[in-house]
Order: structure tokens, then sequence, then C-alpha cells
């Protein structure tokens, strides 16, 4: 978690979206350093915990939804940072979207947690995307909202 914050650049001006809310901990580290955290949560009752904690803590720049991370968040977006806590075998192109122009995307990426890497996404002021791979990781899955 510590690289993830640190590959995120994170600034006090800065909107970031969190997919996978989990207990509330990465959003609260990062309710510290940046404006305001976004964060879904596809498990209800994660969700429904995260969001008591942090209000129990008095941290006020923290938004939970429970919902599918693989959409996104569109109604808040563009965002200046997102966050994956969990890894997708591909970053979802709704996530690229979202991600505002001169904006950093840090991601678990892979198919299973031996084949995964942390991958930095930075969309440049013309749309185009430039993505590294930092390190390899094993990271729980991103999982879908069931139809």
């Amino acid at each position: 978690m510590a690289l993830t914050t640190e590959l995120l650049e994170p600034s006090k001006q800065q909107n970031v979206l969190e997919i996978g809310t989990g207990s509330g901990y990465q959003a609260a580290v990062l309710a510290a350093l940046v404006g305001h955290v976004f964060t879904i949560e596809i498990v209800p009752e994660l969700a429904q915990s995260a969001a008591a904690v942090l209000e129990r803590l008095g941290i006020r720049n923290v938004t939970v939804r429970y919902g599918d991370g693989y959409q996104g968040w569109t109604e808040k977006a563009p965002f200046d940072r997102i966050v994956l806590t969990a890894a997708p075998p591909e970053i979802p192109q709704s996530l690229v979207d979202q991600l505002r122009p001169g904006g950093r995307m840090v991601a678990p990426v892979g198919d299973s947690p031996f084949s995964q890497s942390l991958v930095v996404i930075n969309k440049l002021a013309d749309g185009t995307v430039r993505r590294r791979s930092v390190i390899p990781v094993a990271f729980v899955p991103m999982v879908r909202e069931k139809p």
C-alpha cells in the first residue's frame, strides 16, 4: 500500500477514485493527502462498515459507495488519480475514460496472483495513455457485479 500511495503522487488539490474500499484503511490514508476520496466497494457489508469507521474517525473527505468498480463513478469524474486495490485482468476502459488528462492511475493488473504487475498509467494532456509496469505483485482479483 505504501508504494501504491507513493506512485500516485497525491496532493491536496486532487480528487481520487479508489476501487476496492475494503476496511477503509487506504481511503483513510489518502484522505490525509488529497482533497477528496471517492471509494467504491462491491461487497455491501464492507462498504457499510468502512463508511461507519471513517465517520467514527471524523474523516469527512471520503465518500463511500457500494457498487461495481469496473464501472467507476461517472457522476464524479474526471478524477485526478485512480487507485485499484484489487487486480483486474486488464485495466477497464471505463476507468481510463474517467481519468483526467494529466492524471495518473496505479493498479495491480493480471489474471492470477502469480502473474500480476503493479502498473502506473499516465494520461497525457492530449488523452494518450502511457503505461509502465513497476514490480510483480499479488493482489486479490477484482470482482464484477453479477448480472
